[in-house]
């Protein structure tokens, strides 16, 4: 198992509110999460920092074996109660939230967990797929048939989230097995990068661009050639 992982405010955004963490297990096993910040310049980066860390270090006390998808939502949990006090109590922090996409990938399995439009895609040579579903309210629409997929990626309250870690006191996340082949991959990321790299460009940069260590590097730098409106963030992890 490899992971890698890359981090960017992008050309528009003064700060950066993603955040990440990628961790190799005594087992092999990789744990990784993606966090986008919201709440303002004040708070957002509070938000996917304490979420990125409150998640990973109570994931890494939980016993190992322990149910993998209950071990995920607990460490979730945790965190979102951690981040909701914050937002409720400190007035710099009113309004907070994160969204959160995390994996935890094996050599047969993938547990993935997602709160919020930040996402996980599985990859292989055949193809890529969507293994999360957004949190929107154009995920919503395009699911009630009021949009496309096309039109849902330029619809100008695409950024607009109906779930967030933070935003309410009990967690609602929802969780995913992938069964892993050899050689997939699994693509954590912020909608930095999936509102201005399509999904047959991710496909194209993790088969075929190059080396797996630079293939975030890579989907980065298609973003930012695109102007990255938003802050940029991309794990990948490899079977």
């Amino acid at each position: 198992m490899q992971v890698w992982g890359v981090t960017h405010q992008g050309m528009v955004r003064q700060q950066n509110q993603d955040a990440f963490d990628a961790r190799t297990m005594e087992d092999g096993r990789v744990i990784a999460l993606v966090c986008d910040g919201m709440g303002g310049a004040r708070a957002g980066n509070v938000a996917s920092t304490m979420a990125v860390d409150l998640f990973m270090g109570r994931f890494l006390e939980l016993k190992e074996d322990s149910n993998e998808e209950d071990r995920m939502r607990q460490a979730a949990a945790a965190a979102n109660r951690e981040i909701f006090q914050r937002a409720t109590k400190d007035p710099e922090c009113v309004g907070m939230g994160t969204t959160l996409v995390a994996a935890l990938v094996g050599q047969e399995e993938a547990v993935v967990l997602n709160e919020g439009d930040s996402r996980a895609y599985y990859v292989t040579e055949d193809g890529i797929s969507l293994v999360t579903r957004d949190h929107s309210l154009v995920e919503d629409m395009v699911e009630r048939g009021e949009l496309t997929r096309d039109e849902a990626r330029t619809h100008p309250h695409k950024n607009l989230i109906t779930r967030a870690l933070g935003a309410e006191p009990v967690l609602m996340a929802d969780c995913f097995r992938q069964k892993m082949e050899a050689n997939s991959r699994i693509l954590l990321c912020s909608d930095g990068l999936s509102n201005v790299v399509s999904e047959q460009e991710m496909l194209y940069e993790v088969i075929h661009g190059g080396e797996d260590a630079e293939c975030c590097q890579r989907l980065l730098d298609i973003a930012l050639r695109r102007g990255a409106p938003d802050n940029v963030t991309a794990v990948l992890i490899r079977r």
